[in-house]
């Protein structure tokens, strides 16, 4: 999930020219010294993206000086994987060098952020994995082979015939990136990194759908043909794509499904981090990264079952309420899951039909945002299902940032596998989290937020967005943006993310299995046990990060409960939100900050 990850160096790309105008990246500087600042801010930007061609296009920045990257991807070897250590070493040596005395706040706030994002990068090489919060590189979420074809088909644009000819220069790299990612999971096994035995049967499984098809049909094929019709741009673009994914990528792709095949008899028991070398130290590293705290995983875990006691205490009360009184919580909202009012048909006209009310919510709360907000950016956001070759493992809801140039709306994922997973009660909150108020005018404010330098622009932090996110669904609920049973919704949102915290914890220090940790969430949330099963999964694989959303939660609500009860009737809740001007940062600076921004309007 793109909003997750910082961007990661992949490659020196020695070969490539570039000029890197910096000034179209920095922010207003205040003095002397915050301009030199900004000019190593942008320096790093600019060399950070020279290590990522495809992070280049997620940006939107493909074009003019960057064109040349357009029809290239990330190395994927361990040697690009290096020149991405390298790098972010040089920055922090440079930023060590700066004078923090003679900075303004703002840059002192800028320089203290991204000094925290390039050391946390460092954990990942000390531990020698590709990073703490994904350890392997290949399991159901990972891999080119599941993120290339969606990026092919979302990130890189077709406008002109050149950006065809870009796409399929990139096609023809695909099978080099298969082969780089076998090479370094064939490396990484020898030194027990693989991951769990389900994970690569769920592997196997896309690979071979990827596979399945004829060339010609492919949909790396389908998208560059049905995009440049679009367009009118006049081409056998048909039949060059399908040459190439005939002649380089299946038969890379075949390598790399024996290779998992051979892995998938070698792999060790278990589900959680414990089972890898040095599994300990990778999940504190990947649990320090994904909440920006110095929580003990026992901490946390108790946190989380304390968050769960109360929560289910709330939801007893609304679903009494309602009249569901039999049962534990769990039973009844598993009850409410299934209830014929709650449920779109399982067909292609139900998952349109799904689709428009989610557009519905978004433009509901859309109006609703001027009570709460005082800065509304009004970058477009598009809502697809997540493609139907990689829905066996993605993530039940996720968001890809616009372009900065405006070149590509933002998309608000979901999965519809089954669109049992999502009886209406519960779309909202997620329409809130992952949309607006959530992700979307989160991150988008960042973007055009003229306070903050690119780089900060481009990072994130989970605790941070997603702790935002759900404080995002409260802020709905305070909006009256609930009706009914939505309630219940809105407290089951919050209810399975602080179930997370303890299955998280559980799954990586206390050696939980994967279908006990399903149990639990099922037990605990009534969520339908497929799209539960899926989530663990997650858990399993991308270690840590499930904690980020309620510690992030606890993190934002405490600032602004602290801020509230200092300002009393002066407290202006636009005012609090304009914090995201400021771009995301870990907890322990946000809190710094909002500490801040409440003393300055005690002052004037």
């Amino acid at each position: 999930m793109e909003r997750r990850q910082f961007l990661a160096g992949s490659s020196a790309l020695a070969a490539l020219t570039i000029a890197r105008p910096a000034a179209a990246f920095t922010a207003a500087p205040a003095s002397g010294a915050d301009l030199a600042l900004d000019g190593l801010f942008g320096r790093i930007f600019n060399d950070t993206l020279a290590l990522s061609p495809e992070s280049v296009s997620s940006l939107g920045l493909d074009k003019g000086d960057w064109a040349a990257m357009k029809s290239q991807l990330d190395d994927r070897t361990e040697a690009g994987v290096s020149a991405g250590v390298t790098q972010t070493r040089q920055a922090l040596a440079d930023l060590a060098k700066v004078d923090r005395a003679a900075l303004s706040p703002a840059s002192l706030l800028n320089l203290d952020v991204v000094n925290y994002q390039l050391e946390t990068r460092l954990d990942s090489p000390r531990l020698k994995v590709d990073a703490v919060q994904r350890p392997y590189r290949l399991y159901q979420q990972g891999g080119a082979y599941f993120s290339l074809p969606d990026f092919l088909d979302s990130r890189h644009t077709i406008e002109t015939a050149a950006d065809a000819e870009a796409y399929l220069a990139r096609l023809a790299l695909v099978g080099r990136a298969l082969d780089e990612d076998t090479a370094e999971q064939k490396a990484q096994a020898a030194r027990g990194l693989v991951a769990p035995g389900w994970s690569l049967d769920l592997t196997l499984g896309q690979m071979q759908k990827l596979r399945a098809v004829a060339a010609g049909e492919n949909t790396m094929v389908g998208s560059l043909v049905r995009r440049a019709a679009a367009k009118g741009i006049p081409g056998d673009w048909k039949a060059r794509a399908e040459k190439i994914v005939a002649g380089t990528v299946y038969p890379a792709l075949d390598r790399q499904i024996a290779l998992v095949q051979q892995l998938r008899g070698q792999t060790q028991p278990g589900d959680g981090a414990w089972r890898l070398p040095n599994g300990d130290a990778i999940y504190a590293a990947a649990l320090r990264q994904a909440t920006t705290t110095e929580f003990s995983p026992e901490e946390v875990h108790r946190i989380g079952l304390d968050q769960v006691a109360d929560l289910t205490a709330k939801l007893d009360a609304v679903l009494k309420a309602a009249g569901m009184t039999k049962g534990t919580v769990g039973e009844r909202l598993a009850a409410l899951n299934v209830q014929p009012d709650q449920l779109y048909p399982n067909t292609d006209e139900g998952r349109a039909t799904l689709i428009a009310s989610l557009n519905a919510g978004v433009a509901r709360m859309t109006g609703l945002l001027p009570r709460a907000f005082a800065t509304l950016p009004g970058q477009p956001l598009e809502i697809r299902r997540v493609p139907v070759e990689i829905q066996d493992g993605a993530s039940n809801g996720y968001y890809y940032r616009a372009a900065l140039d405006g070149s590509r709306p933002a998309i608000y994922w979901i999965n519809l596998k089954d669109v049992g997973d999502w009886p209406k009660y519960s779309l909202p909150s997620l329409t809130y989290h992952e949309g607006v108020p959530g992700h979307h005018l989160q991150i988008s404010i960042a973007q055009t937020s003229k306070d903050i330098p690119m780089l900060r622009k481009i990072g994130g932090f989970s605790a941070y967005s997603e702790g935002w996110a759900l404080y995002s669904e409260q802020l709905a609920d305070e909006l009256g943006a609930y009706d009914g049973i939505e309630k219940a919704g809105y407290l089951q949102s919050f209810l399975f993310r602080a179930a997370r915290l303890v299955i998280d914890t559980g799954l990586h220090t206390k050696r939980w299995s994967r279908e006990q940790a399903t149990d639990y969430m099922v037990a605990t949330t009534g969520f339908a046990r497929p799209r539960s099963q899926r989530e663990v999964e997650r858990y399993c694989t991308m270690i840590g990060q499930a904690c980020s959303y309620k510690m992030g939660h606890i993190a934002w609500t405490r600032a602004r409960e602290k801020a509230q009860k200092a300002l009393g009737p002066k407290f202006d809740v636009k005012h609090f939100h304009e914090v995201l001007r400021e771009g995301a940062m870990p907890l322990s600076i946000l809190e710094k900050r909002i500490d801040e921004r409440t003393a300055a309007a005690l002052r004037g």
